[in-house]
């Protein structure tokens, strides 16, 4: 009669881990875990603080409060709403001084005669905070749409303006020769020689515009309009609700990096588009 022999433990087969394929797992791991590693320790600090010697506090409250403040305003759309209205005056405000500051910066940039005239003026108003315009847009628009995007477009006009003069300057002077030569337009003279060659420092420019602006509208949503993120984070202070402001203050930190992480990728990639790197 013939029987299966059953392997004793000494002769079954193990398995062995390679110490080789755990380091490679964990070196792609860490760059995505890394940069978190003290966002949570912070954020775990915080948590034991409010749980025990904060408890009660009226400035401070638990992150996990924080969550659940979050949660409520995404699902009852205050979130939303506010969200949607200052980012849309942020990309209007952006939208009107990125025009405007390429536009003059172009112009100064061309003429030593118009930057000899306008240097003076932009000397001058270039250092007034941009906060400082909100009681003379108060009186102009009133509160709403059109007075925040007025201080947003006076804050991001100056960066454009400089940025884009400085790139102008630095366009090869034998292209502006050969479209002297060809006798261009200057529309065509800006839109075949100069634009081209401008864009990829314009990013530049435009990354810090983003920053800024996002920076005013809730400035001037928490000091006078009463719309938007801002107005909603003063709202919670004013009400004593430290966990839906420090939810609000969170978001807005969160809107803020995609926002720059989102502009730094289309940076790269008009820049590998026009065969530059990044």
């Amino acid at each position: 009669m013939h029987t299966s022999s059953v392997p004793s433990p000494s002769t079954a087969p193990q398995r062995h881990t390679n110490p080789t394929s755990l380091r490679r797992a964990a070196s792609s791991v860490g760059p995505f875990v890394r940069p978190f590693v003290l966002p949570g320790l912070l954020l775990g600090a915080l948590e034991a603080w409010a749980r025990t010697v904060g408890q009660g506090s009226d400035a401070l409250s638990p992150p996990s409060a924080a969550v659940q403040a979050f949660a409520k305003a995404a699902m009852d759309g205050s979130l939303w709403s506010a969200t949607v209205f200052t980012l849309g005056s942020a990309a209007l405000g952006l939208l009107l001084g990125s025009v405007v500051g390429i536009a003059l910066g172009t112009l100064l940039g061309l003429s030593r005669r118009a930057a000899g005239m306008g240097g003076l003026s932009i000397e001058v108003l270039r250092p007034i905070p941009s906060v400082a315009l909100i009681p003379l847009a108060m009186l102009v628009y009133g509160f709403g749409l059109r007075m925040e995007i007025s201080v947003v477009a006076f804050a991001c006009v100056w960066p454009m303006l400089i940025l884009t003069q400085a790139a102008v300057h630095q366009v090869e002077p034998r292209l502006l020769e050969v479209a002297m030569a060809l006798q261009l337009s200057p529309v065509a003279r800006f839109t075949h020689i100069i634009w081209p060659a401008i864009v990829p420092r314009l990013f530049v420019a435009l990354r810090l515009g983003i920053a800024i602006t996002l920076v005013v509208a809730v400035t001037v949503e928490i000091a006078a309009n009463p719309y938007g993120m801002g107005y909603a984070l003063m709202t919670a202070q004013q009400s004593l609700d430290p966990a839906l402001m420090l939810a609000w203050l969170f978001w807005i930190g969160g809107v803020g990096f995609a926002i720059n992480a989102l502009s730094l990728r289309l940076q790269t990639w008009v820049a590998q588009r026009m065969g530059e790197t990044a």
